[in-house]
């Protein structure tokens, strides 16, 4: 897999996993934050609602409620206020604090003082609800004056659902503290009418209800309201914040860690072989078997070490090369003016013919030195234009053929017409050149060269064929080095500087072409150099010369 989609992956995974950490935890405090504080803000609406009606179940007033809102303040900590059914307040925990009352709070109960009738099972369930209706009435009466009077009214519910009300060791029937006459003797008649007509138990209990809260001894219903608008909302617990936080910067130190490890040791590795390739190893090599991007990168650090290597062996190559190659006609030339200075040798034109054509041999070498450095450096200035390459090699023909008469060799040029190449054609004329030259050296008297022009698909291809001696298979891939020759002994009359088809190969590279040889020991060579068509060449057209 590659390196680039493993980081991506990892990467990915340690933010997805990070985010999906932070929701699900998030997720999980707000939760339960909110939940307990649903569940809080329930608990304490019933807690404070419950206090209340029993209160006014048990003193049969809502006089006295202040002490009780404020201890129940106290308590939750809430801002509670009761509103009678008109709008107006009852009381108001703002108010107590002396400050001006705020907007009420979302939560609204009504807190209904009233009871609940029970009818008795079997019996005469409109009877019940009238001596109940009388009960309340008179039961509430009791209480009322009993809280007003500075006593703690204890509150007992009946069978029948309402409560009795006295006193800690007094009987209640022994009190007349603004007890009425007995009640269900003095029911008036409507209500008995009422009563009757209510057959079933919910129409009783409505009755009930409704006699009840029509007298004027009854509290009333409240609305409670708990909270204020502009109370600040409960922050967020910082600790599974923190713990978020700590969870996912330990998941990218992480990562980040195992990248690094991952990444930097290879590149470490790396590192510490450039710089024994600066100071001097030209072996030293890095693992190479991965198969992502630091692995190609060490095959490429391999394989620069590689190239530095053999470009040094190539400079030393040619050094010595270039010293061998002048060694010997340097050497000629010190010796015969030696000979010359100390009269051994006359001083001839044979002699001075001689010595002149060793530093035309000398100035050669130089020269194709120099043209190969700036081929090589990529310094030649190129004239392209078409170029009908089958007429040029008739050129080539017509230039060689004293030499190839001289050497008894046969020159020929076989083409199939025209063929249009966008090149420099004086510097094709001096590949060709080099190429035929060192053909009619490889060939004997009565053998044969032959130049051939033709296209190739979108290529102009030209060969040079001979049917010399041939060279060798393990000599082959050899011939385009700098400075060498097919003769061990590297003599003058068998070949030239060594450069030429170095020189071949840079000038057909700069065309954007190729060149190769194929060779059969013993029965010849062939060179072929490819180039690329023009455009009106490859469509069938003609340029105009």
């Amino acid at each position: 897999m590659s390196f680039r989609i493993r980081v991506f992956l990892l990467v990915a995974a340690v933010g997805l996993g990070a985010t999906g950490l932070t929701v699900a935890l998030t997720w999980w405090q707000a939760r339960d934050q909110v939940g307990e504080a649903a569940s809080a803000s329930r608990e304490t609406t019933e807690t404070i609602r419950g206090e209340l009606r029993a209160q006014a179940l048990r003193n049969g007033t809502w006089e006295g409620v202040d002490q009780t809102l404020k201890r129940l303040r106290a308590q939750t900590g809430q801002r509670i206020r009761l509103v009678d059914p008109y709008g107006n307040a009852v009381a108001d925990t703002d108010h107590m604090d002396g400050r001006a009352a705020r907007p009420p709070g979302p939560v609204a109960v009504i807190v209904d003082p009233l009871p609940t009738l029970v009818l008795p099972v079997g019996g005469d369930e409109r009877m019940a609800t009238l001596t109940a209706i009388g009960v309340y009435r008179e039961e509430t009466v009791r209480s009322a004056c009993l809280f007003r009077a500075g006593y703690t009214p204890l509150g007992m519910v009946g069978a029948d659902g309402v409560p009795r009300h006295g006193l800690s060791g007094v009987d209640p029937d022994t009190l007349d503290l603004c007890r009425p006459g007995p009640f269900p003797e003095g029911t008036r008649e409507a209500d008995r009418l009422e009563v009757g007509q209510c057959a079933e138990a919910g129409c009783l209990r409505e009755a009930f209800r409704r006699r009840i809260t029509d007298s004027e001894v009854a509290p009333p219903t409240l609305l409670l309201t708990i909270g204020a608008a502009n109370e600040p909302v409960r922050a967020l617990d910082t600790g599974p914040v923190l713990l978020i936080t700590v969870v996912v910067a330990a998941l990218a130190v992480g990562g980040a860690l195992l990248i690094s490890r991952r990444v930097l040791r290879p590149i470490g590795t790396l590192t510490a072989a450039a710089r024994r390739l600066a100071d001097g190893d030209r072996a030293g090599r890095v693992p190479d078997n991965g198969r992502d991007e630091i692995g190609e990168l060490a095959r490429a650090f391999n394989q620069m070490t590689d190239s530095v290597r053999a470009a040094e062996e190539d400079q030393r190559r040619l050094i010595a090369d270039v010293a061998h190659e002048l060694r010997t006609p340097l050497a000629n030339l010190r010796g015969y003016l030696e000979a010359i200075q100390d009269g051994v040798i006359e001083p001839t034109p044979e002699v001075f013919a001689s010595l002149h054509d060793e530093v035309i041999l000398n100035q050669r070498i130089v020269d194709d030195l120099q043209e190969l450095a700036l081929a090589e450096a990529g310094a030649l200035v190129y004239h392209r234009e078409p170029t009908d390459l089958a007429e040029l090699m008739e050129t080539a023909r017509t230039a060689h053929r004293p030499a190839a008469d001289a050497a008894g060799v046969r020159l020929a040029v076989e083409s199939d017409g025209p063929v249009f190449a966008d090149a420099d054609a004086d510097r094709i004329r001096q590949i060709v050149g080099n190429l035929v030259g060192n053909a009619l050296r490889a060939t004997a008297s009565g053998g044969s060269v032959t130049l051939r022009a033709h296209a190739r698909g979108d290529r102009a291809v030209l060969q040079v064929t001979d049917t010399g001696v041939g060279i060798a298979p393990e000599h082959l891939p050899l011939v385009f080095d700098r400075l060498w020759r097919a003769d061990p002994a590297r003599g003058r009359g068998t070949g030239g500087s060594g450069l030429g088809l170095a020189i071949v190969r840079q000038i057909v590279h700069d065309h954007g072409g190729e060149v190769s040889a194929r060779s059969t020991e013993g029965a010849g060579t062939t060179f072929e150099v490819s180039l690329p068509l023009t455009g009106d060449r490859v469509s069938g057209a003609t340029p105009a010369r």
